[in-house]
Order: C-alpha cells, then structure tokens, then sequence
C-alpha cells in the first residue's frame, strides 16, 4: 500500500471514491467504515466486547493511540498472525512491537497519507490531551477518511483539512465540555457523532448533547448512535 510520508497525496481519481460509506458505530471509541465489500476498523479497543471480530472481517486496523480502550494488544497480535493480508496502521509506539512483520503494520504520523483496500487516509495530530501533569503524554493521531471522517483519538486537535462528519469524545479522563465545544466550532464539520461515551450515563450522554446543539453552544447538533447503528458519511 502506498504510504507518502511528509508529502502531498499524488493528483490521482480513485473509480471507487465515490462510493456511499458507511459508519457503524461500536462499544466506546471503535467504528467501522464499509464502502462496498471493503471494511476498515478504527480503535478497537478491550472496552469493545465484538473487537475481535470486527477486525476478523477487515481489510485494516487503525489505532489512533496505545491505551487498551482504543487497542487490544493480545487480539491484535493473533490477527496479525492469523492474517497476512490484514494491515494494521498506528503510532511508532503502538505498531514498533511488531517489527518482525513489516508486510502487515504500518508506523504512521502527521503529515502522511496512505492508501488501504478503497479508503484514502490523512493523518493528524501528535499527542494524547493531558490526563494530568503527572501522567506523560502518548502519541495520539487522528485519521481523516476519504476528506469525509474525522476520528480525533484521544485529543482535540484541529486538522488542517475540511471535516464533513466529525467523531466527538464525550467523556473520559482528559474530556473537558468547554474545550469541546470549542472543538467543534473549530473543525466546523456538517454533522457531529458521540464517540468515546462509557463513562457517561444516558442521562449524562443527554446532557452533553443539549450543550452540543443550536439551542446552545454549538451550530451543529450531537448525533448519539447507539451500538450497531450505522449511517451513511
């Protein structure tokens, strides 16, 4: 798979760009992209009970960061074993642990682009938001899929790129209202999905969404997919 690191994507037309995708929305932070028969998993992480197999039937993993919610080191090893064919994209931090096989991951950072069955991918941001001044910060990246889908990881980074559907963390150690309000505003995208929602409550899911909206702070209103849902992007 071509991977351009530090380059501008080649000026090319990919037959299949215009292919409908579809996001399904899973347990915490993974989601699933299918254009036609080729499917790609975004985090999927030990709080994502069906992890396994969704990456069972993918054409490639992304990982934006190391921490087990977003990714599974055990069940992503077996597939790696188990699947030549599967590619597995992420940090240096994440994907170096399996230096071995360099057919099947791919060390990724800002700035690169790279080509996976019929998805095209951009990659931003550098690190995980602070926890606390006391925990380091881990290489984070975003991945912005067909100039469509924007999945930010763990951070509120700002890619240089327009943004049509942009995947929202609403609760988690790092997660801070305010800052995610200005997120959005910043990335301006059409359409907002909750991702990253374990730790909040239904009622708590709620809330943030009415904070999220036109009636509030937000020009773009809080879509809450519950798991399995899909929707077209």
């Amino acid at each position: 798979m071509p991977l351009y690191l530090g380059m501008a994507e080649p000026d090319r037309h990919n037959p299949l760009e215009d292919t409908l995708m579809e996001m399904t929305k899973y347990a915490h932070a993974c989601v699933t992209l299918q254009k036609g028969d080729d499917r790609i998993v975004l985090d999927p992480g030990a709080l994502t009970p069906d992890a396994e197999a969704l990456v069972a039937g993918a054409a490639a993993v992304l990982i934006t960061h190391e921490h087990f919610d977003h990714f599974d080191e055990g069940m992503i090893a077996s597939a790696i074993e188990a699947r030549p064919e599967l590619q597995v994209y992420g940090p240096a931090a994440v994907v170096d642990r399996w230096d071995g096989n360099p057919g099947q991951v791919t060390a990724v950072a800002s700035g690169d682009h790279f080509e996976v069955a019929v998805f095209e991918v951009a990659v931003f941001g550098d690190l995980h938001a602070v926890i606390h001044r006391d925990i380091p910060q881990v290489a984070n990246v975003g991945y912005l899929v067909d100039g469509s889908l924007y999945h930010p990881g763990d951070a509120y980074h700002v890619p240089a790129a327009r943004v049509t559907t942009l995947l929202l963390p609403t609760s988690g150690p790092w997660t801070k209202l305010a800052e995610a309000v200005d997120f959005v505003r910043a990335v301006a995208p059409e359409q907002v999905i909750q991702i990253h929602e374990l730790l909040l409550s239904e009622l708590g899911q709620q809330a943030v969404a009415r904070f999220i909206s036109p009636d509030m702070l937000s020009t773009v209103p809080l879509t809450i997919l519950r798991v399995g849902e899909s929707v077209t992007v």
